[in-house]
């Protein structure tokens, strides 16, 4: 009976998943490995999905109840899929709450830092070094915050019920 859907789910609940999906295909374009040299690492995965939830947090923040309700199915969804990583990573059931801990504070600390950076260019350059890049010296983070400033101009231009029905539009990723 596990696999037996007693309700169907809300609205808002298609549309956080049906978003943080579109988040994770995007964040896993082969284009940002190979062409923008972002480290094909657990750390760099986690840090391009965060990336891309962030934005769709900020283009839904405040807009309304709907928004609202969905932008937080999102992060739940988020969440869920990180449990289940750090699962099948063979982290025990006894420490997942803690690294689960863990990653929804960094993830609330990333958000607070992507929306510091946001209009200062050497900030976000510096960010996107220290996070997505790892601290990697000799990086050029300019390709990535190109694509950055381009993602949050692609969403800005799209009708949030849009967003919300049918997910985002992400930009392709170029060098």
């Amino acid at each position: 009976m596990s696999g037996i859907r007693w309700f169907k789910p809300r609205a808002a609940v298609l549309s956080g998943q049906t978003l943080f999906d579109g988040a994770v295909r995007q964040a896993r374009s082969p284009a940002f490995y190979a062409r923008l040299l972002a480290p094909d690492t657990v750390l760099g995965r986690f840090e391009l999905y965060t990336l891309h939830v962030v934005l769709l947090a900020e283009r839904l923040g405040g807009k309304g109840p709907e928004a609202k309700e969905v932008c937080q199915a999102m992060f739940d969804a988020y969440l869920v899929n990180l449990d289940i990583a750090l699962r099948e990573m063979g982290v025990g059931d006894l420490s997942v709450g803690k690294k689960m801990k863990k990653l929804g504070q960094a993830f609330y600390g990333r958000m607070k830092s992507w929306e510091a950076a946001r209009d200062d260019p050497a900030a976000e350059a510096a960010l996107i070094l220290r996070t997505v890049y790892e601290g990697k010296e000799g990086v050029d983070p300019g390709p990535l915050a190109r694509y950055l400033r381009t993602a949050r101009a692609a969403l800005a231009e799209q009708a949030e019920a849009d967003i919300i029905r049918s997910g985002a539009a992400w930009p392709q990723v170029v060098r």
